[in-house]
């Protein structure tokens, strides 16, 4: 397994919603910006089904997200944009209208890495984690190219290298053992989740807030098991850009 990018001067994480980000790749994303990456994210949906709460203000729940997102690029030392595209929770689609939204960000902002979600990881229950994957795959591809959307009247931009998290099958390892806890801490920022996806469900219990971040850090633990370090994230890498 290949192990550690030099610390690239730009990266674009392109994620299916608010948290995704944090939760795949929250560690390499502080490590590079701590090295002085510049960190942007794109985020696909506007998060609006991001709640179990049935009675929930979606217009409301999505400018909160926004701004929890905003917060979370922040604390994991973020200074580059955060985009989001607005599709709609659960109904992102890899057509070419958006493909070409991607392409036009990718294109804009000229990330030297960029990353994603593996699409072809099997068993998937979530829709907009595939289309996300495709679209960051298939957004590199046209954003590279001078004849697909000229009409951006933006330069062609080539990545050095897709990095796919979630991945089926996991070729590279970012060594981040001691960026646990600013991972967790941009996690905490995403409070519209702490009963859907964190498991807190008293947000003043300081045993719930310790215990989930355990388990954040046990989980970049049992992927540095698989890489041969103390703490990682796994990625797919593609470098035939």
């Amino acid at each position: 397994m290949n192990s550690d990018l030099p610390t690239p001067e730009s990266a674009l994480v392109i994620a299916a919603h608010p948290d995704d980000a944090e939760f795949q790749c929250g560690s390499t994303l502080a490590k590079w910006a701590a090295g002085g990456a510049v960190v942007h994210h794109l985020v696909c949906t506007d998060g609006s089904k991001g709640t179990w709460d049935p009675d929930a203000d979606q217009v409301n729940l999505v400018e909160i997200r926004k701004l929890e997102q905003r917060n979370a690029a922040a604390r994991l030392g973020g200074t580059g944009t955060v985009v989001f595209l607005g599709e709609v929770d659960g109904e992102l689609r890899s057509d070419l209208t958006t493909r070409g939204d991607v392409a036009k960000v990718i294109r804009q902002l000229r990330p030297q890495v960029v990353l994603g979600h593996d699409p072809w990881k099997r068993y998937r229950l979530h829709p907009d984690h595939r289309h996300a994957g495709f679209l960051a795959i298939e957004g590199v591809v046209a954003a590279r190219d001078p004849f697909f959307f000229p009409e951006h009247g933006l330069e062609p931009h080539r990545p050095d290298i897709l990095l796919l998290f979630e991945a089926e099958e996991p070729d590279h390892a970012e060594d981040v053992d001691g960026w646990g806890d600013v991972k967790a801490a941009a996690l905490l920022e995403h409070k519209t989740q702490f009963v859907s996806t964190h498991g807190i469900d008293n947000p003043n219990d300081t045993s719930q807030i310790k215990d989930f971040e355990r388990r954040i850090k046990q989980k970049l633990a049992d992927a540095g098991e698989l890489s041969g370090f103390k703490s990682a994230e796994l990625f797919k890498a593609i470098v035939d850009l």
